[in-house]
């Protein structure tokens, strides 16, 4: 048998065949990967939170009619709501409608509004001996940029004599209890702040006189 011997091709050198390179892979840390898979995790639950937070809706009570500072809330002062994605708000309930019917509206409530638990009250907001009025008092009648419920006031009735010494203006001491102010967005409403003072049940009558006359000022005297 004969062999036949390979020769190298004219040209090419006789030389050793490089081995081929081994391309290293990078190892991938345990930790760093069961981070990753945390951080996608909590990601896809806050964002399905998200959606399901705006999507979510409730029934709450709604004012369906004006209810005076100080007056018992009737069933027919409320209404249900249809409410989605309340963040930030505290509503109350619909289902706690039997617990709010009774008690006693801790500010003026406005038809077309949330109800809240700090908007209502189950204390007498008047004590005894104590009437309660309400003063509409133009801006520059206003002693302060806004009065605030506990605010107490100084009830100045001017004299019918236009010419009487200071001394004879009568005086009365007045709390504000509640303050609704002019409503920008209804132009109808008018420029007028209505301020309910809680005051003397024998001064009540010659403070609403007095006021009807236009004869009354109002100083304020120390706030809450």
């Amino acid at each position: 048998m004969t062999m036949a011997q390979t020769r190298p091709a004219p040209g090419q050198a006789d030389a050793p065949i490089a081995p081929p390179k081994v391309v290293r892979q990078r190892r991938t840390r345990p930790g760093l990967l069961g981070l990753a898979l945390l951080l996608v995790a909590l990601g896809g639950l806050a964002a399905a939170y998200a959606v399901n937070s705006v999507r979510a809706t409730g029934e709450y009570l709604g004012v369906a009619r004006p209810v005076a500072v100080g007056a018992q809330i009737a069933p027919e002062d409320l209404m249900i709501v249809q409410l989605g994605g309340g963040q930030g708000l505290t509503p109350i309930a619909a289902s706690d409608a039997v617990n709010v019917v009774g008690k006693r509206a801790a500010v003026a409530l406005s038809p077309g509004s949330l109800l809240t638990p700090d908007q209502i009250t189950d204390k007498q907001l008047l004590g005894p001996g104590q009437q309660q009025i309400a003063l509409g008092l133009s801006p520059q009648e206003v002693p302060a940029r806004s009065l605030r419920p506990g605010d107490k006031i100084l009830l100045v009735g001017a004299p019918a004599n236009q010419n009487a010494a200071p001394a004879e203006a009568t005086r009365f001491q007045g709390v504000v209890v509640d303050t609704v102010r002019p409503d920008a967005n209804n132009p109808g409403s008018g420029n007028m702040t209505v301020v309910y003072v809680s005051v003397a049940e024998k001064d009540a009558a010659a403070v609403v006189l007095l006021h009807a006359q236009r004869r009354i000022s109002v100083v304020l005297q120390s706030g809450s």
